[in-house]
C-alpha cells in the first residue's frame, strides 16, 4: 500500500464508528458500522436486522469515517477517510471480536444482531482540514 493509503487507514484506528455506503434495490443507502483495522483490512460490525449486509456482501462499497465530532485537545486537524473495496461477510476470530468490544443493546428499537463484513481497500482517500473554525450550533435552528 502506498504511504498515503497507509496513513489514511491508520487514521481509521482513531475512531470506532463510520458509515458504509452502497446501493440496495437501485437506491443508495448509508448504514452505521463499528470498525476495526486488522492487517490493512477494514472489518465492520453491523446490525443484521435491516439486511444491509446482504446488499453489501460481494458488492463494491465505500466506507467512511471522520473525527469531526471527536475533538482532540491540542490537535486542530480534522480529517475524513474513505476506502472503497469489495465487502464480504466473514466470521471474526476471537481476538478480532475482542477488538470490536461490546456492541449496542438496541438498534432503532430492535435487539442488536451482529453481522461482520471485511473490506480489502482498493482505493483510499484522506482529506484534512487544518485550523478549521469551530462551529457550535450556529448551523441548527
Amino acid at each position: 500500500m502506498p504511504t498515503e493509503d497507509l496513513r489514511a487507514i491508520e487514521l481509521l484506528r482513531r475512531v470506532p464508528y463510520g458509515r458504509v455506503a452502497t446501493s440496495m434495490r437501485a437506491l443508495p443507502f448509508l448504514a452505521v458500522a463499528r470498525h476495526i483495522v486488522v492487517q490493512g483490512r477494514v472489518l465492520l460490525r453491523m446490525h443484521a436486522g435491516f439486511n444491509h449486509h446482504q446488499a453489501c456482501h460481494g458488492s463494491v462499497v465505500a466506507y467512511g469515517a471522520d473525527n469531526f465530532n471527536v475533538p482532540v485537545p491540542g490537535d486542530e486537524t480534522l480529517w475524513a477517510v474513505q476506502c472503497t473495496g469489495t465487502a464480504e461477510i466473514f466470521e471474526p476470530a476471537t481476538a478480532e471480536l475482542e477488538l470490536f468490544g461490546r456492541g449496542p443493546r438496541y438498534v432503532s428499537g430492535e435487539l442488536f444482531d451482529p453481522v461482520y463484513m471485511r473490506i480489502e481497500p482498493q482505493f483510499v482517500t484522506a482529506h484534512t482540514l487544518i485550523s478549521a473554525p469551530e462551529r457550535r450550533y450556529e448551523h441548527a435552528l
